[in-house]
Formats: structure tokens, sequence, C-alpha cells
């Protein structure tokens, strides 16, 4: 059913404004003059509006790029940070703008502070705030359920009026003190610092007004336009009148007057005792009106998006009013949680965590205009820009605010946030993951610092080593041992690519096969730690495939320097093709690592022992780095390194000392007596010592020198079938261990 568009700029306009000048402005604008001083307060102004001034550009300028629907706030953050984190921030906004309908209306009955007065002072009774505050709440809910939004705009004419001629009458007053008093902007005093936060967190809920009228963004005829003039204008308004205010206030009234009466602007207006309590009562209701007709559109879009867990729920508060597309069910809902609120009589326990989720929404708004600036896909336009600075001013500023007015409340807006979000990412499972204004940035970042590495790489004389490998193969992931070192070389210090090939011609059904083969792949690796770039390549061949693979550049930026090839121990068909493959790889600048895999369990607890050869010397190195970066993994805690050098009888002495002084100097953890040197005896096969010693070794790995494979080729690899997993190990260039 099309939507029913009805209001210009003005209801934007007025309802953000009379929220902003509200009831903080009457009640407590006076205390924070009289506490802080005129230059505080005007800090209090200044610092809450780098708050609102961008949140409010930052509306803007999306506001203008597309039409923003029924949700407002709800709606810009869910469409740029996707349903669940929306959804979560969404639910916060509408029980802070509900909860804020109840702040709004308690308010309202201070401006019978007369007639509690008077009943306590002829009779001696109190009468509680309740028998005002819940027949106004209950017949403002009716009339919203019953009349709607239209209602609501008209009576904000009204009360914006009222608000108006309150205002006036409080600058045209006069005072004793004024005429008495001379004050200087140069003398006026900044007083009590320590209590600049906790004055505030009392204030700002005055500042938070400024996106209310984006609410009735479901409801305005043409939002582009409304949203930015209504809430840019209502935002400097409210600034430079609260300036005015907190001059006015300084000058006509003594501290203790104002810390002591918090309807001083009564004594200072001109017929204060009936302007500034109908002056009050107008600002309140008015917030209260804004507030109870943002909070059910709110809540509406939530269940349009099927924010709650139930088809009924979502069903039942999505309905609308067929005459006039009006939420009434959400207006229910939003009317009973404030009736609530009411009822207890005071809020004050929950202002600050109020605050606290209007901190965060504030944030959100920022933070999306911002990562816009770097991410956002070429159908961004908007035709009002803010600049990508001050957005991140907003945010910053948003955050370290939360924790300074109050670190108890910030931590538990966030947890609690947090267990929303697991709760709707549990039962919305199929919308997990970010929006593309996430993955937008990011890629652009990732780009924009490649690009400033390759420049970087080509004025660094030297460069430390770190594993950047590649795995082609045709393995599932899942019980892939190639696949498992990649990912424990990558945990930390190293990167690793796995590539599956698929070996066909490159045609639409390989790109389909492709597509559905790397989907299964993530899958696999969805419910395990995995640190491995996963993709796939297809090749005709597995030698087209290497030569592809090896001229890709690597995931994090860096030149990939190695090629991991696999084989199986038991049936090595495909070892012909490894050995053929390693002269082409070879030619380039990658280390070749080539793994035979083994039925046997790698029971890593059993160490990983590393064979040197005294004239093997170029590969040691290499395999003790590698099992190093290995070790780095938290499932291979308890594995240590095992060193074990083959030399003749005239080599041991210089061999043992060479050992000593490359773990000392090379901070490695191993100790000496996982240092074990081997004489080699007459007829004895370093083969046979190798399978006698690593029996039982978790991971093994074997210096693979260039001239013996080309000319023993599948030879050398035989005689280790009783091992487990081996990793043969070929160093293109010699590591340095400093």
């Amino acid at each position: 059913m099309n939507q029913i568009k009805k209001f210009g700029t003005a209801p934007v306009f007025l309802t953000a404004i009379s929220t902003i000048l509200g009831a903080i402005l009457f009640l407590r604008f006076g205390f924070a003059v009289g506490t802080l001083g005129f230059w505080g307060v005007i800090l209090i102004i200044l610092l809450g509006h780098l708050v609102t001034i961008p949140t409010a550009l930052a509306i803007s300028e999306i506001a203008t790029n597309k039409r923003v629907e029924g949700g407002g706030e709800y709606f810009i953050i869910s469409r740029s940070f996707g349903l669940n984190i929306g959804a979560t921030i969404g639910l916060a906004l509408f029980f802070s703008q509900a909860i804020s309908v109840a702040f709004y209306v308690i308010a309202f009955t201070e401006a019978f502070e007369f007639f509690f007065n008077y009943l306590f002072d002829q009779y001696g009774f109190i009468l509680p705030r309740q028998a005002i505050s819940l027949p106004v709440m209950i017949g403002l809910a009716a009339l919203i359920i019953k009349k709607g939004a239209n209602l609501g705009v008209k009576a904000l004419y009204v009360v914006a009026a009222i608000l108006l001629v309150s205002l006036i009458m409080f600058f045209l007053g006069n005072t004793e003190f004024a005429q008495t008093n001379s004050f200087s902007l140069t003398k006026a005093s900044l007083r009590n610092p320590k209590e600049f936060f906790i004055v505030f967190a009392i204030i700002f809920p005055a500042f938070t007004g400024m996106t209310a009228g984006v609410g009735l963004s479901g409801d305005l005829k043409k939002p582009s336009r409304s949203i930015p003039l209504g809430t840019i204008m209502a935002t400097f308004s409210g600034m430079i009148i609260y300036f005015l205010i907190v001059y006015k206030l300084a000058t006509s009234a003594p501290v203790e007057d104002m810390l002591q009466h918090q309807l001083i602007m009564g004594k200072i207006a001109l017929g204060g005792a009936i302007v500034i309590p109908l002056g009050l009562a107008a600002s309140t209701i008015s917030s209260a009106l804004g507030s109870v007709m943002v909070a059910p559109r709110t809540l509406q879009a939530l269940a349009l998006d099927k924010a709650f867990p139930s088809k009924k729920i979502n069903r039942w508060l999505a309905s609308s009013n067929p005459a006039d597309n009006e939420p009434q069910n959400a207006s229910i809902v939003t009317s009973v949680i404030a009736l609530v609120f009411v009822a207890l009589g005071d809020v004050n326990a929950v202002a600050s965590i109020i605050s606290m989720f209007f901190m965060v929404t504030y944030g959100a708004l920022c933070l999306i205009s911002f990562l816009n600036h770097f991410g956002a896909s070429p159908s961004y336009r908007p035709t009002f820009r803010s600049r990508w600075y001050i957005s991140l001013v907003g945010f910053l500023v948003s955050i370290w605010v939360m924790f300074k007015i109050n670190t108890p409340y910030a931590l538990l807006a966030i947890v609690v946030m947090t267990l929303i979000y697991l709760y709707i990412n549990r039962y919305h499972k199929n919308r997990k993951g970010f929006a593309s204004i996430f993955a937008n940035s990011l890629f652009q970042l990732n780009r924009n610092l490649q690009v400033a590495l390759q420049k970087k790489r080509k004025t660094l004389t030297h460069n430390e080593w770190r594993p950047s490998a590649i795995c082609i193969s045709n393995e599932p992931v899942s019980t892939n041992k190639t696949f498992q070192l990649l990912n424990w070389i990558s945990y930390k210090y190293g990167f690793g690519t796995y590539l599956y090939l698929i070996e066909d011609y490159y045609s639409k059904h390989a790109v389909e096969l492709a597509t559905k083969k790397l989907s299964q792949l993530i899958e696999e690796v969805n419910e395990t730690e995995n640190y491995v770039y996963l993709d796939t390549l297809i090749s005709p061949s597995y030698t087209s495939a290497i030569a592809q693979a090896i001229q890709i550049p690597g995931v994090a930026g860096m030149e990939n320097n190695m090629i991991i090839f696999e084989y199986n121990k038991e049936n090595p068909q495909n070892l012909h093709k490894v050995i053929e493959n390693f002269a082409l790889v070879n030619s380039g600048n990658f280390d070749i690592c080539i793994l035979g895999n083994s039925a046997k369990r790698m029971d890593m607890r059993n160490g990983i022992h590393i064979w040197i050869n005294s004239f093997d010397t170029e590969n040691a190195n290499l395999m003790i780095l590698l099992s190093f970066i290995i070790l780095g993994h938290p499932d291979l805690k308890k594995t240590h390194i095992e060193i074990y050098v083959i030399c003749r009888e005239e080599e041991v002495e210089p061999t043992k000392v060479e050992m000593k002084n490359l773990v000392l100097s090379g901070r490695l953890p191993i100790t000496e007596k996982n240092i074990k040197i081997i004489l080699k005896k007459e007829g004895l096969s370093s083969k046979s010592i190798i399978a006698n010693k690593s029996l039982n070794a978790g991971l093994t790995l074997i210096g693979l020198r260039e001239e013996m494979l080309k000319h023993e080729k599948e030879e050398l690899f035989k005689g280790y079938e009783e091992l487990g997993t081996i990793l043969f190990v070929h160093s293109k260039n010699q590591k340095s261990i400093e």
C-alpha cells in the first residue's frame, strides 16, 4: 500500500526545535550557569554541538542521496550498517525515544509547581506528581493513537508559538541585579571545573532533539529537502538561542538564586510567574509530542525489517491505519512503555543511560557519513555534502563523551547492545556480515595501504623475511594437512593463500563451478579459527596454474615468496608433477616446500624434528624459522623443537659451537639439550638415521637441494615410509636469524 506523504519542512523544524528548547532549558540551565559560570556553560554548549552539528550534517548528507523511509535514524543506520547491527541500534534508539516521552511528561508536571506548593502550604497535603503526569500521559496517548501525527503536527504549531512568546518575554525581562551589576565577557567566571561533566550529563539531553524531526521521514513529501533544511536550521537556531539564554541568565540573576530556584527564568521574564510555567508546559508537551510521534515509527520500521523473533509480533507492530498509514499498534506499545516510567515518577536513574543510547546513535550516524566519504559506491551521490573530518570529529567526540559522563553507564550501554546484537544475530543467521559500506571502506583502505607499502619497499635497503605462502590443491580443506600447515604459518607471522584448482578451460560453466566451490570452502572453515585466504583458480593444467599463481600479488600486499607443494606418501601419484614444476618455481625468487602427507596422525606433542646435514646448511635457517613460526599457533603450545645435525667426526665440535651460537644469538625457544649432534657412521645412510630418530615426530623437516632433486627425482623422497608427515624445505636464499 502506498503511503500518504503529507508533511513539508516545517514539521521537521518545529519537532526538532521544540524538543531542543525543552524541559532542560527551563529547569536546569539556571542551575548550570550557577554551578559552572557563564564560560562553563558556553563550553558545554560548544562540546555538545561538536556531536550534534556533525550528526545533523551527516543526516542531511545521507538524506539527500536517497529517500529516507519510515524510521528516520533507524532507516539510515540499518541500510548502512546492515539489518542486524541496524536493528541493535534501532532497538536502543526506540527505547530511548519511548522513555523520553515519560521524561518530558514528568517534566511537564513541574509547570504546576505552584499548585503543588499551594496544596502543601494551605493543607499540608503532598500531592503525588503522578496525579497530573498520568492523566496527561493517558490523554496524550489517546490523542496520538486516535488522531495520529496529523494532530501532533497541528499541536506543534500552537506549542511552538507559546514557546516563542515565553522566550521573548524572558529576553524582555529585567531585574534589580541586572541594573546594579555590570557584566563583562572578559570578567565572566568559569567555576567548579571538576563538576563539568556532571553538569554536562544533566544538560546534554537538551541537545538531543535535533534529530527528532527525522523520525517523520516516512510522512514527508520530500525528505531529501525537508530533513536537511529542517534539521540544520533547528540545530543552529537552538545553539544560538542557548548562547543568548546563558548570557541573559548570567547578567540577570545572582548565583545563589540560580542554584536555589529551578524556575529562575520565571523571576527574570515579564509576567514570569505565568509565562515561564506556560513556556515550560508548552516545551515539554511539544517534546513529548515529538517523541510520541517518532518512537512508534522507529518501532514500526523495526517490525517491517523483521527485527523481532516472532512473525506475529512483527506483523502486528508493522500494521498501520489504512486511512492515513498511522502506526497505531506501535503507538500503543510506545504509550504503555511511557506510562510505566511515568508511573514510577522519576526517570533520573535512567536519564544517563538514555543519553548513552543517543550518543551511540549519533556516533553511528557520524561514522556512516565518515565511511561514505571513503567507501561509498558510485550510487552514493548526495546533493548536500558534509566533510569527512567533521563526521570523524562527531564520531570520536560521541565515544569520548560517553565515557566522560559516566563510564559504568557507557560500559553498560555497550554490553546491553552487544547482547541484543548476539540475540538478533542468532535468529537472523542469514543476515550475517557487514553491509557494503564496511567492505567498500576496507577495500579502499587496503588499496591505499598496499600502494603506500609498494612505494615504501622501493626505498628499503633491507627487508625482514616473513613467509607469504601459496598452496595449490584440489583437496578438501577440512582434512588437508597442507591447509593446516598453511594455517599455522599464517596465524601470527606469515600470510597464506590456499588456491583450490579447477582443471578446466575458463568458461561460464567453470566460473559457476568455481563460485560454488569457493562458497563451500568458506563454509568448511567457518567453524574453525582460519587465517588463510581462500580462493579458486581455473586453469587447464597444473603447470599453467602454478605459472598463474606465482605471478599474483600476495594477500597482504607483499609479494609471495613461498610455494607449498603436496603429495600423498602412500599414493604419490602427483609427485612427478611436483618435480616437473620445481624448476619453474625455482626460476623465481621463491622458497619451495614439499609436504609429504601421511595417513599417520600428526601428534604435535611429539615435537617438530629438524634435520640438518653439514653439507646442506643453506636450508637450515629456513627450517628453523619455519618451525618457530609454526610454534606461534595456540594449538601448538605443548609442542617443542628438536634439531638433529648429522655430521662427520671432525665436524662435531665446530658444529656444536655453531648451533649454540645460532640459538643464543637468534633468541630461539630451543634449549641446548634439544640440539643433538649425530655422528654419521660408515655404511649408515642419513635416511635410516632420520627414520629411526623421528619415527613418532609430529612433523619432520628435511632440507631439499636442487641438484639432488634433479639427479634422484622420485627416489629422493623414498625411504621415509615409516615416518609421519614430512616437510621438505628448499631455501632460495640463505635466511638470517637475527
